[in-house]
């Protein structure tokens, strides 16, 4: 029964990699289909959403069985309760990627990015998609090295979502407003997305080390590793 039970959890783990490795398909399909206004990628990843969607439901519905019939306490407790929390982050990584490609797709056959912000957003979805493979091997591994290596990514990116604010509120800025808002909401999910990967990468310390904290600064140096500070 006990071998059962261990099997159960490897499975929660196997499910929460293969769902980041279907967010990590997505974010690449979308920021390249954002990039370069190929409405048919971003359709792929519009109509993808959905299987992310399902394999979280999934995965849910098992971490809620086990909690239902095992009754896991210590460390099993922590890896069901964080594996529930990992999910929904997941789906909504998932999310922001289809907002992205709807952004493609409602402005095509014309560029979804505006003119003069190209090179910004070009480096926030490679920085998006180096993060989605980074939690993927984070959520395999557990390597808290990882973590502090997505919250240095994360700071990228901040940084260059604050660049897109200041563009499009300087007196130079000559974008229409359709501009202005497209530039806005893109700039926004992009950073988003890394948000919830270090969200993830919390709940990933959490379970290595059972300390539930809002910065892991301590945790990072417990385990050896620099802080981010």
């Amino acid at each position: 029964m006990r071998e059962v039970f261990h099997q159960s959890l490897e499975d929660v783990q196997g499910r929460l990699v293969e769902i980041s490795e279907l967010v990590t398909t997505a974010i690449e399909k979308a920021t390249t289909a954002f990039g370069t206004s190929d409405v048919t990628l971003a359709e792929e990843v519009i109509d993808a959403d959905a299987i992310i969607d399902e394999k979280a439901i999934e995965l849910d519905e098992l971490a809620i069985e086990i909690l239902a019939r095992q009754s896991p306490v210590a460390r099993d407790l922590r890896v069901v309760v964080s594996a529930l929390r990992i999910s929904a982050s997941l789906e909504r990584m998932g999310d922001i990627a289809e907002h992205i490609a709807q952004l493609t797709r409602m402005r095509f056959p014309e560029r979804a990015i505006p003119r003069g912000l190209k090179s910004t957003f070009t480096q926030m979805g490679q920085l998006d998609v180096e993060v989605a493979r980074k939690l993927t091997e984070l959520l395999r591994t557990q390597d808290l090295q990882i973590a502090e290596e997505l919250r240095n990514t994360d700071d990228k990116i901040d940084d260059l979502h604050v660049s897109v604010f200041e563009k499009v509120l300087s007196d130079t800025w000559q974008g229409e407003t359709a501009a202005t808002v497209d530039a806005t909401l893109a700039s926004r999910y992009h950073e988003r997305f890394a948000d919830h990967a270090v969200s993830i990468s919390k709940k990933v310390a959490y379970l290595a080390t059972g300390d539930w904290t809002t910065d892991n600064d301590d945790t990072f140096v417990a385990h050896g590793l620099p802080s981010a500070s």
